[in-house]
């Protein structure tokens, strides 16, 4: 018989240890020492379907909503969240070593002033239609710019050059 993960919060308590790792205790008492919060749909649909995967790499509790989770419950996994998803916005492109690649691209994001070098054309990918784009740097940091469309002229014009 194969045990179905629950889905069922009531009762369900989570907190951080001494370690700084998360600990999920069921509604049935059951405890899970370090589970790692992963999304479903870390793009598409950040704020739904999230899986809290024990430290045996199995689902221990599977949750639909972020929302139904208890305020202090949502913040300690947006906290882990943010720590493994470090995904910068594109907030501007200020300057563009090459339009060959590779090329070394000049940066304004949500995190500050950063430099990013661009190995492929096919390191930009479009997310959903031809504006939501996800740009992943040679060191693998992956950057998003959630609608080109809203970039500046500039930006834009050095963006075109590489879709």
């Amino acid at each position: 018989m194969i045990e179905a993960p629950q889905s069922n919060l009531s009762g369900m308590q989570l907190e951080r240890n001494a370690h700084g790792r998360l600990v999920l205790t069921l509604g049935n008492g059951l405890v899970y020492e370090a589970v790692v919060p992963v999304r479903a749909f870390p793009i598409a649909a950040p704020a739904e379907g999230l899986s809290l995967i024990a430290s045996d790499g199995k689902e221990a509790l599977w949750v639909a909503r972020m929302a139904d989770l208890q305020p202090e419950h949502r913040q300690l996994i947006e906290q882990d969240l943010a720590v493994r998803e470090f995904v910068p916005t594109i907030e501007r492109i200020l300057k563009v070593s090459s339009f060959s690649t590779p090329s070394t691209w000049e940066l304004q994001t949500d995190r500050g002033l950063t430099q990013m070098v661009l190995k492929a054309e096919e390191d930009i990918r479009k997310l959903s239609g031809r504006t939501r784009l996800q740009i992943t740097g040679q060191d693998g940091v992956q950057y998003r710019i959630p609608d080109s469309s809203k970039l500046d002229r500039h930006s834009r014009k050095l963006l075109e050059r590489f879709l």
